[in-house]
């Protein structure tokens, strides 16, 4: 569960933003002034703070340079402005002096603002990890001894999705075909299944029946991926409870490897 500091003093609003996020899983801490801000950071371990810049008492840009400045403060803290004042004229002096993004409080309704902060988020997180492996820091993540059957007959989504479950240290065997995906199923241990629906020999509706028939491998997760369905064929997929379902279109690799850590945890 991410752990944000959302700084708003007008108490109504502070509370519309505090329910969204609550609602979409996170804790949320809110804080109403440029002291208390400073407080919380110091006592308290934050992934974002939300900073707006007009604040009682010390000005978010002031605050803001408190942050970055001293050492009582995590280098690895997030903070994003979020404001009333116009962005042209204030995110330059606000990424100067060390804020990682700009958001107008104009252009993003509390639900859009939760979305947002969720994609900045895995973005940071995956910027982070790939500068730990760049730095030699991460050498095993604990996956891998996960096993994974990838079956997708389209060699630019085996590439994109497979390398980045291989990245995190995932073992991954791949199938082109569901006539050889039904033989791997059938031979090897899977911690966890992901298929297309739409497979040269054998289709992703038989392979998910036949696993979830095999008393072996009848509690396996199983991920659909597929390109976009008719809402009769979602039907099917949903019945056949599998674990989760994406279109290709709608889903980047970061995404289904964290769905993926979630089903593994």
């Amino acid at each position: 569960m991410a752990k944000i500091m959302l700084v708003e003093d007008d108490p109504m609003i502070a509370e519309i933003y505090q329910k969204k996020f609550e609602s979409s899983g996170f804790e949320v801490v809110n804080a109403t002034t440029g002291k208390e801000v400073l407080k919380l950071a110091k006592e308290e371990k934050f992934d974002l703070i939300l900073l707006d810049l007009v604040l009682p008492e010390i000005s978010g840009i002031d605050v803001l340079k408190k942050l970055r400045k001293s050492e009582d403060y995590g280098n690895d803290l997030k903070i994003i402005v979020f404001s009333n004042l116009d962005k042209i004229e204030h995110e330059k002096e606000a990424k100067e002096n060390g804020a990682d993004g700009f958001i107008s409080k104009a252009e993003f309704s509390p639900s859009k603002l939760v979305i947002e902060i969720q994609r900045l988020l895995k973005e940071y997180d995956e910027q982070r990890k790939n500068k730990d492996r760049l730095e030699g820091k991460i050498t095993d993540n604990g996956n891998g001894n996960k096993k994974i059957l990838f079956i997708e007959d389209e060699e630019i989504f085996l590439e994109m999705f497979g390398k980045k479950l291989e990245d995190e240290g995932y073992d991954v065997d791949y199938a082109k075909n569901g006539g050889w995906a039904a033989k791997l199923a059938g031979e090897n241990k899977y911690d966890l299944v992901i298929t297309d629906m739409v497979m040269p020999a054998v289709d992703g509706e038989e392979i998910i029946r036949r696993i979830q028939n095999d008393k072996e491998n009848k509690d396996i997760p199983i991920i659909v991926i597929s390109a976009s369905l008719t809402d009769e064929e979602a039907e099917v997929i949903k019945k056949m409870k599998v674990a989760d379902f994406f279109e290709k279109t709608r889903i980047v690799p970061s995404d289904l490897s964290a769905r993926v850590d979630e089903l593994l945890k």
